[in-house]
């Protein structure tokens, strides 16, 4: 016998096309026939570039009636109707997720404190890193640790082997949680929409290294910290969260290094959370993000 439980399990639709008229009227129309209710509704459309943006969370109403793999098949034709770019996901089903990192712990310490307290949805498939400083608090963790140290000469290389890990471990998503190397434009390419990097400024300031000592130099009131999806270009991929906080000063590098690790935790595991909510459309150089 099916359960109330498995009957309101919940799924997520993504979808975004040209806009026009009737596109929310197929979509409801669509699920509603397939016996789905429709507890979620969020839509946006961008005037300046005229895409049309839509995540919907549903479950059936019955869990006799629940045949998602058949309900992915025929919405083919509503999508082709309308051009459609379209995911749908098991909203309770875990983010395959590799995460990269350098020396710095904060942003990966906060990560996998949120995964166990449930406040992420992810499954952390290994963590990578270019040294050997955070081996012991990985493993501590039962997560798989691979050191690939990078140089000029194997940098190639070891990027061709974070590829096979990716794919090895089925990854959807890589969080550079302040690893601190530059990916080449090659890499940038084939992650674009599935690698989120934390920058510690508030973007398009400060790009770079050293930001918090620029930041001294220019005397500045507020400082912070910008979580995007990875681009060729240096810290200027789509923003998808960003965080501030009050500083004076009183404060030197160091201090607002210390600082700023708060907002660089937030910042990241906001855009982490969003993503793997399935809530972040990329809009040419901009996202859309429905909170």
């Amino acid at each position: 016998m099916s359960t109330q439980s498995e009957a309101n399990q919940q799924f997520i639709l993504k979808a975004s096309c040209k806009a026009g008229s009737g596109i929310v009227a197929g979509v409801s129309s669509y699920l509603s026939e397939q016996g789905c209710y429709i507890s979620e509704l969020a839509q946006f459309d961008d005037q300046d570039s005229g895409r049309f943006f839509m995540r919907a969370c549903f479950h059936f109403e019955s869990a006799d009636k629940k045949d998602p793999e058949g309900l992915r098949q025929g919405f083919a034709p509503v999508a082709e109707k309308f051009d459609m770019e379209w995911q749908m996901f098991d909203a309770s089903a875990p983010t395959r997720t590799l995460i990269m990192v350098s020396k710095a712990d904060h942003c990966l310490d906060d990560l996998l404190y949120r995964m166990h307290k449930g406040e992420l949805n992810m499954e952390v498939t290994a963590v990578v890193s270019n040294h050997q400083d955070l081996r012991p608090m990985v493993e501590r963790e039962g997560i798989r640790f691979i050191h690939l140290p990078v140089t000029k000469e194997n940098k190639p290389d070891q990027e061709k082997r974070l590829l096979e890990l990716v794919d090895e471990t089925r990854s959807d998503l890589v969080v550079l949680a302040r690893y601190m190397q530059i990916l080449s434009d090659g890499l940038c390419r084939q992650l674009v929409g599935r690698a989120i990097n934390i920058h510690h400024s508030f973007l398009p300031g400060f790009k770079g290294a050293r930001p918090y000592y620029q930041a001294y130099d220019r005397g500045v009131k507020l400082i912070g910290a910008t979580a995007h999806y990875v681009t060729s270009d240096l810290d200027e991929g789509p923003i998808i969260e960003q965080s501030v906080q009050p500083v004076d000063h009183t404060f030197g590098p160091e201090r607002l290094t210390a600082a700023g690790r708060d907002t660089e935790t937030m910042a990241l595991a906001r855009a982490v959370k969003r993503h793997t909510e399935h809530r972040v459309f990329l809009d040419g150089n901009k996202t859309v993000v429905f909170k």
